[in-house]
């Protein structure tokens, strides 16, 4: 099956994770991608295939022959698209030659360069767009799709020496779970690679430190007649608090290695209020400090008011340089399969996380590589085939790499 039919095969299924979800996947739908997955991986002639209670899905390529004692290497990513935007009902739209210019995506949305001037890059692509309505899917069905072409031609060209190959697929990395069950002994690798990043050539060990915050506001509720001195407005209290955290350091102005504060979901009425914030920062020191930051301004607000509000703080991952960095034959090999497919490799930090991050942490060193897709959770998200195909390309070459 060519690269573009996959893919375009793979977005048609609703994978949207629920951060309100207690239950894991989040969604019983990611399942149904998953469940796919496994049955066109045993149909292609992958080994030790399995799906297990929590929805990885595994499987095996076999080492060539004399190539049995050969470093084990995964390829892995997810399948779930983001909360953030609707992932139903999407209807990809090809450019065939992107020529240049503005992209209109419907009637009443156009993605101008103005916006995006990283569009001049992908002169002469051929590009996957939305028409609007809802995100597309690329993070990660780009990589899903790039892994089961490389693991497909791995099959066919047994020309290809290497070693013995894993690849796995998970659930619910856009809500920071993706990895809470993955059993990384079963999984067997001796090293891994993500295929969940952006664009051409992009190659990281270095990723946010993260942590969720919850702001709960408890306020009192009376009749405005007759509320002087006995109305607690909990949505105030929660406006009083968002203006408490720096505006500088929202992502809107920050890039490179700066972290932020990011207010993702707010709710709310007289009596109760929510504010729902994700933390990121590559430094460990500063992440600290901004944890601190909300605990002071929830103990400042309490003290003012009275013990009405709650904080609910949970780190989610941390940054992989120092689980990486002790192997740096992983990122060699990731340049030197990069340059084979004619890409030049742009390390950098991730502003923002992967399954691989906590991979990392759970004694799988797990880099990420890119996967073509651009402006992830949204209506103006897009692909470049001509970078998917680098992709795979990159795949094949770093299998054949450790085999030497």
């Amino acid at each position: 099956m060519e690269l573009l039919e996959r893919f375009l095969k793979y977005v048609a299924f609703d994978t949207q994770s629920s951060e309100e979800s207690e239950t894991f996947p989040s969604t019983d739908k990611q399942k149904v991608l998953l469940t796919a997955l496994a049955e066109e991986m045993r149909a292609m002639g992958l080994e030790e295939v399995e799906m297990d209670q929590y929805g990885y899905v595994m499987g095996t390529i076999p080492a060539s022959e004399g190539c049995e004692d050969k470093p084990v290497i995964g390829f892995i990513s997810h399948v779930d698209t983001s909360p953030d935007m609707k992932g139903a009902d999407i209807k990809p739209q090809i450019i065939e030659c992107y020529e240049g210019g503005d992209i209109r995506l419907n009637d009443q949305l156009t993605m101008t360069v103005a916006d995006f001037p990283e569009l001049s890059r992908f002169v002469g692509h051929k590009l996957v767009t939305t028409d609007g309505t809802t995100l597309l899917g690329a993070d990660d069905k780009a990589g899903v799709a790039e892994i089961m072409t490389a693991a497909e031609y791995l099959i066919a060209h047994k020309e290809l020496k290497h070693g013995k190959i894993r690849i796995g697929f998970t659930p619910d990395e856009e809500i920071g779970r993706g990895v809470d069950f993955f059993d990384v002994a079963r999984f067997g690798a001796d090293f891994a690679y993500t295929m969940d990043g952006g664009a051409e050539g992009e190659l990281e060990f270095e990723n946010f430190n993260a942590a969720s915050a919850k702001f709960v506001v408890q306020g009192r509720n009376i009749h405005p007649g007759y509320a002087k001195n006995k109305m607690i407005n909990a949505m105030h209290i929660a406006m009083e608090i968002n203006g408490m955290l720096p505006a500088t350091e929202r992502p809107e102005h920050t890039e490179g290695y700066e972290g932020f504060y990011h207010l993702v979901g707010m709710k709310g009425e007289v009596e109760q209020a929510e504010l729902s914030y994700i933390i990121r920062d590559h430094s460990r020191e500063k992440f600290e400090a901004k944890k601190q930051y909300c605990e002071r301004v929830a103990a400042y607000m309490n003290e003012k008011y009275g013990n009405i509000v709650e904080l609910k703080l949970k780190d989610q991952y941390y940054n992989m340089r120092e689980m990486v960095e002790p192997h740096p034959e992983v990122i060699d090999k990731a340049v030197a399969a990069m340059k084979m497919a004619d890409v030049e490799p742009i390390i950098k930090p991730i502003r923002g996380g992967t399954d691989g991050a906590r991979l990392s942490f759970m004694g799988l060193p797990c880099p990420n590589i890119f996967a073509g897709g651009m402006n992830f959770h949204g209506k103006f998200e897009y692909c470049s085939v001509n970078t998917m195909q680098r992709a795979m390309q990159t795949i094949v070459n770093l299998a054949t790499l450790w085999a030497e």
